[in-house]
């Protein structure tokens, strides 16, 4: 039987109101091999999938004015092995929209830690850079789906 592991992260855009699209915040992480992803880490014991996901998201990135928004939360899966062990990964990811201004605002974590940072670089990307940009096949299947759900939710806000 393989050990669980759980993690939330969060899938972080700003609305560009003239361009009218989102644009994703991609972290690219190069602990063990270089890919880019969306923030996220381990479920401590107390939190819930929101209060990680809101965590990681400004451990990660250093933004702090985060909007979640309802509605979106999207599970992937995966085995992987750690020492020899295999480990099933479960990562629950919400979607969280910061404001404009704050796109210039981010701060990842290697310009906080000297010694191994998690990430070296950020970029912001609208849809079809990011997902080309993304080679891990679950990330790009969330990202269109979270696509889908933003393009609904400011349509919506459009007509109130």
């Amino acid at each position: 039987m393989a050990k669980q592991e759980k993690s939330a992260g969060a899938i972080i855009y700003y609305f560009d109101s003239e361009k009218d699209k989102p644009y994703f915040l991609l972290l690219k992480n190069t602990l063990k091999t270089t890919y880019w992803e969306f923030p996220k880490g381990k479920i401590e014991e107390n939190e819930n999938t929101e209060e990680t996901a809101r965590r990681e998201a400004e451990e990660e990135t250093g933004l702090k004015n985060l909007q979640v928004i309802e509605g979106f939360k999207q599970t992937i899966r995966w085995f992987y092995k750690f020492k020899g062990e295999l480990i099933r990964k479960e990562a629950i990811f919400i979607l969280i929209k910061v404001p404009e201004d704050d796109k210039n605002k981010v701060k990842i974590d290697s310009e906080k830690y000297s010694e191994r940072p998690e990430h070296q670089e950020f970029v912001w990307l609208d849809f079809q850079e990011a997902s080309e940009k993304l080679k891990i096949k679950n990330n790009r299947e969330m990202l269109e789906k979270a696509y889908d759900f933003i393009a609904d939710y400011e349509r919506q806000k459009k007509l109130f």
